[in-house]
């Protein structure tokens, strides 16, 4: 007993000495003090080591309703998945677990295209919306194409010559879309064209296209396989008229339809996503249920900080 009483003693002077080399270099506040809670250390995102205190234990099996605002769409599936799970009212946490921590990842997409080229064949982006999670306006421009325009499609984009006095030019237009759409989730439907417009193209795993969702097709009783518009899901799943009149369609309402759809049937979505990533094995360091004791463990301080102690 008293061999290991000396060794436990020598493990707790070396975790003092390192932990003053955290404060000095800013890493740990000075008035953070061992007590009765429980210490764990993990590695942040930036690599950086910083202690993690838990005031009251959670019960063995059970997550966090909260998702860091730097998580993957890996990780927003999984999550999703996990909560469904545990069940006993979880879903409604998934349901607001993206609007409460992750509003500005979600947001829906919506172009209108007009006529270049040969016989006006060639579509090229005139107008382009795009709107955050709750369907508010974040970005709606005219946009003027590269070539001369043949047919302005009014019956179906409704664009006219009037909309062009004030466009900006395609360049401009792209780089603030794109500049929107980095890093984001991004809704829409048959979204492909719309990126085609933009001359861009999307990462596939953050993309949510509602004509291709199988979940939307079954509720809208649409065989899988089917084609299906916007304009058809609007009226039988959200139970509102869009596209009608002789104006044309609006982007606006078309991207915040898509942003609807997917809202509506975002906890199945996300879990057969989840379903569909390999298994991911959990960290030592930030396992709920490693031991805290040892923290005091050599294993789990970097080197740079051992060696820079002694």
């Amino acid at each position: 007993p008293q061999g290991r009483s000396k060794k436990r003693s020598r493990k707790h002077q070396r975790f003092m000495e390192r932990r003053a080399v955290l404060e000095q270099k800013g890493l740990l506040s000075p008035h953070g003090r061992l007590g009765t809670q429980t210490q764990k250390v993990g590695l942040e995102a930036n690599g950086t080591m910083a202690l993690r205190c838990d005031k009251a234990s959670k019960p063995k099996g059970m997550v966090s309703s909260s998702l860091s605002p730097s998580a993957s769409p890996d990780s927003i599936a999984r999550h999703h998945s996990v909560l469904l799970s545990q069940g006993n009212g979880s879903s409604k946490r998934v349901q607001t677990s993206s609007l409460v921590l992750r509003p500005g990842k979600y947001v829906a997409i919506d172009c209108e295209m007009v006529g270049t080229g040969p016989q006006g064949k060639l579509s090229e982006l005139a107008r382009c919306s795009v709107v955050n999670y709750e369907g508010d306006v974040i970005y709606d421009k005219y946009v003027r194409p590269e070539l001369p325009i043949v047919d302005y499609r009014t019956r179906w984009s409704g664009i006219t010559k009037q909309h062009m006095k004030n466009a900006i030019p395609f360049k401009a237009a792209q780089a603030e879309i794109l500049k929107i759409l980095k890093d984001k989730i991004v809704v829409g439907h048959a979204i492909h064209n719309d990126f085609q417009a933009l001359k861009y193209f999307h990462p596939k795993d953050r993309t949510r296209d509602t004509s291709q969702s199988p979940v939307l097709k079954k509720r809208a009783g649409v065989p899988i396989r089917a084609s299906v518009s916007l304009k058809n899901l609007a009226k039988h799943l959200l139970h509102k008229k869009i596209q009608g009149g002789c104006q044309g369609h609006s982007s606006v309402e078309d991207a915040q339809t898509a942003m609807e759809l997917y809202r509506l049937v975002e906890v199945q979505w996300e879990k057969e996503l989840a379903h569909s990533l390999p298994p991911r094995p959990p960290s030592p360091i930030t396992d709920p249920a490693a031991d805290s004791s040892q923290y005091l463990d050599d294993q789990y301080w970097p080197t740079e900080l051992m060696t820079s102690s002694l």
